[in-house]
């Protein structure tokens, strides 16, 4: 089983070297410095007091890894949409492609109702781009829990978790998604098969869309935003709002919303990850988390002024501080 990480990241890192130590045949897409100390040394995991370093071929360029049967993408939105045509040198005509991204993802309309057939997220695919490269008959839906940083070139450390949730968008069973689920369990990643992966990236985008934008906006941790009543209230009403979008086109929530904010103050003093992008000045990943929502509701007809409310003052933070627009259409 050939796979290609393309973004050797915190997470798509992580995965390469867990993929590569359960005896995958790992690649990896990277670039500067980080690239410059994988292919002198290699990449290391550090976990749990434990230190795992793997060698595996790395470049910049595509071309130079060839066609692959596996590529997952573990870039943020903005970064796969820009990268959308230099994937093209991985893919073979049975290529899947693993949309490991926070937020709605561009296929989502792929293998739904027929009445949503001509429906695509501009917020996250301007021009439809990735659809018509890629094609969504290639995608293999993925959800990320893992939380992980690079703390200096070639290394990775693991801070928690360990999940990864996968699907065929048209909700079938399929060998390759059973086979990658064993590639990942076989090098201790635990993953889960969903009938609908769709379930499963609401559920996270659920505190994701609300939790990330009013934590960049406050300056404030995550058990702050989900226990201060002021601000529970105010994601409370964006999850609800959402909820109604997500169950118009057929989701589900196999938690409540009650549930789902606890969980996240569980997590304690977290500085969530648009947080620490606009500390770093980095741009922010605000069109997949929430524009994408905001896109989805007009789609279905549904109100959502709070979320309408907190995304144009992320959005003016943004632009402020020159980290926002992501994508180009914006």
């Amino acid at each position: 089983m050939k796979i290609c990480v393309y973004g050797a990241g915190a997470i798509g890192g992580y995965m390469a070297v867990m993929l590569k130590r359960g005896g995958a045949d790992v690649s990896l897409i990277a670039r500067g410095p980080h690239l410059m100390a994988i292919q002198e040394r290699g990449l290391t995991v550090r976990a749990d007091g434990e230190e795992i370093v793997e060698h595996m071929t790395a470049s910049e360029d595509p071309a130079a890894i060839g066609p692959q049967d596996y590529v997952i993408v573990a870039l943020k939105a903005h970064q796969a949409w820009e990268t959308a045509t230099a994937i093209t040198p991985l893919l073979h005509d049975e290529t899947a492609v693993v949309t490991a991204q926070n937020g709605l993802p561009w296929w989502y309309f792929h293998g739904l109702d027929p009445a949503y057939a001509d429906l695509r997220l501009q917020s996250v695919d301007p021009g439809n781009r990735q659809w018509n490269t890629i094609t969504p008959r290639r995608v293999i839906g993925c959800t990320v829990y893992p939380a992980a940083e690079i703390t200096e070139p070639g290394v990775i450390q693991h801070i928690y978790g360990n999940q990864f949730g996968l699907g065929e968008p048209d909700r079938s069973e399929s060998q390759r998604v059973a086979n990658l689920a064993a590639a990942l369990d076989a090098g201790g990643l635990k993953s889960r098969i969903f009938d609908d992966i769709r379930d499963d990236i609401w559920l996270k985008l659920w505190g994701n869309l609300c939790f990330n934008p009013i934590s960049a906006l406050t300056g404030a941790t995550l058990d702050i935003v989900a226990t201060e009543p002021g601000t529970r209230t105010l994601a409370r009403g964006m999850m609800l709002e959402a909820q109604a979008i997500a169950e118009h086109f057929g989701a589900g929530f196999r938690v409540d919303v009650d549930r789902r904010i606890n969980g996240a103050a569980k997590v304690g003093a977290h500085r969530t990850s648009m947080l620490q992008d606009v500390s770093r000045g980095r741009p922010i990943e605000l069109d997949a988390l929430l524009t994408s929502v905001q896109e989805m509701g007009r789609l279905a007809g549904a109100e959502t002024p709070l979320i309408d409310s907190v995304l144009a003052l992320a959005q003016q933070m943004g632009r402020v501080k020159g980290i926002y627009p992501t994508f180009p259409a914006n």
